[in-house]
């Protein structure tokens, strides 16, 4: 792996930095294949069990890297890309907390929207350009981001292509927080210290029976809490 990803792991969680500062950490291929790399690493490692995701320099991540798309054409999509770092992001079974240092554009907000909790920069925005650019989403944001703040807003956002500031994503609901500049990875860590001293095992099942809900009607969704509560309570004892 090149020092396009950066890890550093911690007491049960780990710092994930991309790292292409001179170019706002676009998502060329190799840095998407590195940080997919990075993720699958991660899930298999037991003694990780939350994420950090952020960017160095002045951007959370500028979205695919224009340059490379005008000699190379766009990636595959779907099930075809096998270095999607947005699949990635939203497969590890623990939660991952997306701390935005700077500007999320398009992909870089398709990759911020993976994430569970997103922390926000005061100097943070986001903006979906796929439009200005001349390109269809392929990573989820034409429907991770309606879900998230309603038909007429994510359509505002994509039709025009305007930056969204932080603040104005906290009100929105786009971020769970904004912090100043120099606090976000400290409070990135202690949410994510937060989550490990919870009773072992439990934010992975929360995780999953919430998002897994989600995608369900509101009676399904009920019945599958019931189901998995059943099944594991039986033997559960409280902490």
């Amino acid at each position: 792996m090149s020092n396009m990803v950066l890890i550093e792991r911690k007491a049960g969680y780990a710092i994930v930095t991309l790292n292409r500062p001179e170019a706002l950490n676009a998502l060329s291929d190799r840095l998407r294949a590195d940080l997919n790399a990075a993720m699958r690493s991660l899930a298999e490692d037991g003694d990780v069990r939350v994420v950090i995701l952020t960017g160095s320099g002045r951007a959370f991540c500028a979205g695919l890297d224009l340059k490379e798309i005008a000699e190379k054409g766009f990636p595959k999509f779907g099930d075809a890309d096998l270095a999607d770092p947005v699949r990635s992001v939203a497969s590890f079974p623990g939660p991952v907390i997306v701390a935005v240092n700077g500007h999320a554009i398009t992909g870089g907000f398709e990759l911020a929207l993976a994430g569970d909790v997103i922390l926000a920069s005061e100097n943070a925005s986001f903006a979906d350009t796929h439009a200005r650019v001349g390109a269809m989403p392929g990573w989820g944001l034409s429907q991770r981001l309606s879900r998230l703040i309603g038909v007429n807003r994510a359509k505002e956002l994509s039709l025009t292509c305007r930056f969204v500031p932080a603040q104005e994503a906290e009100r929105w609901g786009i971020v769970n927080r904004v912090v100043e500049p120099d606090r976000l990875l400290e409070t990135a860590e202690e949410m994510a210290q937060a989550m490990l001293a919870t009773a072992p095992g439990m934010i992975e099942r929360l995780k999953a029976v919430i998002d897994d809900g989600y995608l369900l009607t509101l009676g399904e969704g009920l019945a599958l809490e019931g189901e998995r509560a059943q099944r594991f309570n039986e033997g559960a004892r409280p902490a």
